[in-house]
């Protein structure tokens, strides 16, 4: 059988088919010290013309022999490929005939002369070009999110644990994904800064991703991301909010103190209230009713919960403080665990008080932190 005229990779995160992407070319290129036996051409394009240009450059560059003749084989990575997505470019009449050309291109390179890579994300595996390229090429598809979602995204986090020489807990990556969300990025280098603060050894050396010394076999716990990642997911990682929901009106005094000192402002603040106030409302009505309970592992009992009642949230596709069947279990029973679980009718007391404070901050613009302090003294003073 002879050899594949080219490498293919493609998926749905691009900060993972690029991470690939340059591990191959690192490979290709080898111990080469020609500057001119390798290329890096960007395939980002914003319309139909930008596309055209993208793979002239690349049948330009493929179709280039080596300035010496019998030289070294050329390596030419063709990244950022954004036209195989179901976009409005993706999708042009002109696109579709410019992959066309694009085929022909590609079948007519000498792997022994040119070693041509790839890297397309997104990608509309339904289309004809990438079926065409999974029967031509040396085939790679990483992060498929529709086979995976959630275990996907914890494959990531294991696979990038052990690169660099840690262990994860079940629960701390567990809480890591809830307060990351689904950002492959954000996940990577808080993984980097939890295995530098889990070996006690500096980020200077996660920063390097030396997986050798990054870890020396230590273990992330669910207390090492809970103290040092914050709830990007949610949005809401201020310090009120988590002093006010431990119940604890000393520290949310302090918090809000430090908050206005700072230059903050009111509306972040009372947005996070509301929010996790939303949530708890969902939680407590199901605790109460008994379709719920508080487990160490979250909040057991959501997956059928959704199944009675996810109906009601008709319209409601993302994440969102409205609809609790949209957040992670895990992160859900750490909110409600945080600390004492008021009653419903302080929960909704609470969003009425929310309500109140915002009205007021408008009314009185220059006493921000006055207003948010009687707030925080009448929700927890009693």
């Amino acid at each position: 059988m002879s050899e594949k005229p080219f490498s293919f990779i493609c998926g749905n995160d691009d900060f993972l088919v690029d991470r690939l992407g340059k591990a191959q070319f690192a490979a290709l290129v080898g111990d080469s010290q020609d500057e001119f036996s390798r290329e890096v051409l960007s395939g980002f394009a914003n319309n139909v013309d930008e596309v055209r240009a993208a793979i002239y450059r690349l049948r330009d560059s493929v179709q280039t022999v080596s300035m010496f003749g019998g030289g070294e084989r050329r390596v030419v990575w063709f990244k950022d490929v954004n036209f195989l997505a179901d976009s409005v470019t993706g999708r042009a009449e002109s696109t579709l005939a410019l992959l066309e050309e694009l085929k022909v291109i590609l079948s007519q390179i000498n792997p022994q002369e040119t070693a041509l890579l790839i890297t397309a994300a997104p990608v509309d595996r339904r289309r004809a070009f990438p079926k065409w390229c999974e029967k031509n090429a040396r085939f790679t598809l990483i992060d498929d999110k529709e086979d995976g979602g959630e275990t996907a995204l914890l494959g990531i986090v294991r696979s990038e644990a052990e690169a660099l020489g840690v262990e994860i807990a079940p629960d701390a990556a567990a809480l890591l994904l809830a307060r990351i969300g689904s950002n492959t990025r954000l996940i990577v280098e808080e993984l980097h800064k939890l295995a530098s603060f889990a070996s006690g050894e500096g980020e200077e050396v996660a920063a390097r991703g030396d997986a050798a010394q990054a870890g020396s076999g230590a273990t992330i716990e669910e207390a090492h991301v809970a103290e040092l990642t914050p709830n990007v997911a949610e949005g809401e990682f201020f310090e009120t909010a988590e002093a006010f929901f431990s119940g604890d009106l000393k520290w949310t005094l302090a918090a809000l103190r430090r908050h206005f000192f700072a230059g903050g402002d009111a509306r972040p603040i009372l947005a996070a209230l509301q929010n996790r106030n939303r949530i708890l409302i969902q939680v407590r009505a199901l605790l109460d009713a008994g379709e719920a309970r508080l487990g160490r592992r979250g909040l057991e009992g959501l997956p059928a919960a959704a199944a009675l009642h996810s109906a009601k949230f008709v319209g409601v596709t993302e994440k969102s403080s409205y609809h609790l069947f949209s957040q992670h279990p895990f992160y859900v029973g750490k909110l409600a665990g945080a600390g004492r679980l008021p009653s419903l009718r302080r929960l909704i007391d609470n969003q009425q008080e929310f309500i109140a404070a915002f009205e007021e901050t408008i009314s009185r613009p220059r006493e921000q932190e006055q207003v948010l302090s009687e707030l925080a003294t009448r929700c927890l003073g009693g």
